[in-house]
């Protein structure tokens, strides 16, 4: 099945006046294939091709590691009008893939410090732009989030490939994406032990600007070192990849859960708590990625618009209420966004407070955390 007709228009108008450029192809593994040009890497690509709503903010999905194992496909027209600049959520870029309609020839801004194209080059990731996005996300929204392979290779045959799609999983991200040591951002507020499953650095930074000390540890710390360095509450970052297969790391959470110290859990974090005291999940059909995402908190009824990026959720049926009651729900489609835990200081969200979409109405989490921290002394 070929969607080629409205792709090959668009290719036309990219190329316009730049001369040839090398043709690429994504292929889904329900055998659609959409033609454009190489931007970035040329090496081939397999991956899990998920969509982004967020009108700006690309350089923080770039470079956020919860997309690791997975290419990403930006649902807004034009990206890169801003170029690269100091935004960055980690020290490198982590998609396996990058697929636009339009990147942006000629990025303006103060702080420009480059192209995306070049920043994509640097970093060895392919992508693809010129193809009819809209379509493409039309696809995963109604059949599913599904793997794919972006490729230089004119020749590619199909029965080789499709194969290849059906088999490829995302695996053990979060041994990939975590710090390798400890570190520390100085402050002289609560001391914060933060667990790197994936962490954006805005989640620390969002902290240590709070006065909190932060000690950042790798995803596989066992929780007794976290527990003997005293710390005033407990941070559980966002990641990548199935929940589920956090298994090492689900036993040290339902150590830490068993403590009487603080903790806040974001995205990932909220996940694992979750299955660390009992309750189960489940992944989404296309997932929730963007920056405009409604959630309702049930305590007072207010709806904040909030950055989300993951595909996997809580099952909500599954939370035992003597445990923890649902705190945050998806205005979109009824799903859990965070749980507050019975007779704990304990509250976690699926969402991020830390990113700034536009709005920046949750960040009073993160005062919420710190006003626990000093309630628990």
């Amino acid at each position: 099945m070929q969607r080629q007709t409205f792709s090959d228009q668009l290719l036309l108008i990219y190329t316009k006046g730049k001369g040839e450029q090398m043709k690429a192809f994504l292929i889904l593994e329900d055998g659609t294939v959409f033609t454009g040009t190489s931007i970035g890497s040329t090496r081939d690509c397999i991956s899990e091709i998920v969509f982004n709503t967020s009108m700006t903010g690309y350089l923080e999905v770039l470079t956020d590691p919860s997309y690791a194992g997975q290419a990403v496909v930006m649902t807004y027209p034009l990206i890169g009008n801003y170029g690269i600049t100091p935004d960055m959520e980690s020290g490198k870029a982590w998609p396996d893939g990058y697929i636009v309609r339009e990147l942006s020839r000629m990025p303006s801004n103060f702080r420009c410090e480059g192209t995306i194209q070049d920043f994509l080059k640097e970093q060895d990731i392919p992508g693809i732009a010129g193809i009819d996005t809209r379509a493409l996300t039309k696809i995963l929204r109604e059949k599913g989030t599904m793997n794919g392979m972006i490729t230089t290779k004119e020749d590619y045959d199909l029965n080789e490939i499709l194969p290849k799609l059906k088999e490829y999983t995302v695996g053990d991200v979060v041994s990939k994406v975590t710090c390798s040591e400890k570190y520390v951002l100085e402050g002289d507020g609560p001391k914060v032990a933060l667990l790197d499953l994936g962490a954006k650095n805005n989640i620390a930074a969002s902290l240590n600007r709070r006065g909190c000390e932060v000690t950042v540890y790798p995803a596989h710390t066992t929780a007794e070192e976290i527990i003997s360095s005293n710390p005033d509450g407990i941070m559980l970052s966002n990641g990548p990849g199935d929940p589920a297969d956090c298994t090492s790391i689900i036993k040290e959470i339902e150590k830490l859960y068993n403590t009487d110290i603080p903790i806040f859990a974001i995205c990932l974090g909220h996940q694992l708590m979750a299955l660390a005291t009992g309750a189960s999940t489940h992944k989404l059909k296309y997932g929730h990625r963007g920056g405009n995402h409604p959630v309702k908190d049930l305590e007072t009824g207010r709806v904040y618009i909030s950055s989300q990026n993951h595909g996997y959720v809580v099952d909500e049926e599954s939370v035992d209420p003597l445990v923890a009651v649902p705190a945050f729900k998806n205005v979109n489609d009824g799903t859990n966004e965070g749980l507050v835990y019975v007779g704990k200081n304990i509250f976690t969200v699926q969402f991020h407070p830390e990113a700034c979409p536009g709005p920046q109405d949750s960040g009073y989490l993160f005062d919420r955390f710190i006003e626990m921290m000093k309630g628990a002394k």
